[in-house]
């Protein structure tokens, strides 16, 4: 049984029903992605990236060892001296 349906205009646009907006969480404004799998279009609220899903993207394995202030220091130095070193 659908959820809902939809009439497509003349310029290709449809409007969404409310009960489906509701379901996805979406309104004025948001993004709606549109993928081909298995053979099925399959539509979803584009979502934004939390600071937890880049957290866990950049350090899979937990949060990096702290380093004291004379290690930052010092790897700013390096950092600087290969920047602008003389070839």
């Amino acid at each position: 049984m659908s959820l809902a349906r939809s009439k497509i205009t003349a310029q290709g646009q449809i409007s969404i029903p409310a009960k489906v907006r509701r379901k996805l969480g979406v309104g004025p404004g948001s993004i709606l992605t549109w993928n081909e799998e298995e053979g099925h279009i399959v539509v979803r609220r584009a979502g934004g990236y939390t600071s937890k899903d880049v957290h866990m993207a950049l350090f899979p394995e937990g949060p990096p060892k702290r380093k004291t202030l004379e290690e930052l220091q010092e790897g700013i130095r390096k950092h600087i001296r290969k920047t602008h070193e003389r070839s």
